[in-house]
């Protein structure tokens, strides 16, 4: 079967204090995250952190792209201004303040390399 020239993904998952993926690039695909958005359904203000990690010759590089940005009850950030592209294997990871009261919204175009 031959793969698909693109695919469009939505990931949803809800932040916690520990930093984990969201999302991975597969084989063969390089994903353009076209929206990352965090709402904070709290009733505080929470923090978030965002981060990608590149894994080459088994050493692991963490680059922060917000880090403790603050979310108002109520409010949500996007957290990319623009596109952000991610290569196979790449992962993008999310860690907020509370365990319940940040959800994430990513919307990805998978696209053939």
């Amino acid at each position: 079967m031959a793969l698909a020239l693109n695919a469009y993904k939505t990931v949803t998952t809800v932040a916690t204090t520990n930093a984990v993926g969201i999302y991975t690039a597969p084989v063969g695909y390089a994903g353009v995250i076209l929206l990352a958005n965090v709402a904070n359904v709290g009733s505080q203000t929470n923090t978030v952190s965002f981060s990608h990690r590149r894994t080459r010759t088994g050493t692991a590089v963490t680059t922060e792209i917000q880090r403790n940005a603050p979310i108002d009850s109520n409010d949500s950030i996007s957290l990319v201004k623009g596109k952000l592209v991610v290569e196979p294997g790449d992962v993008l990871l999310i860690s907020g303040s509370n365990n319940t009261d940040l959800k994430v919204t990513l919307s990805v175009l998978e696209t053939l390399i």
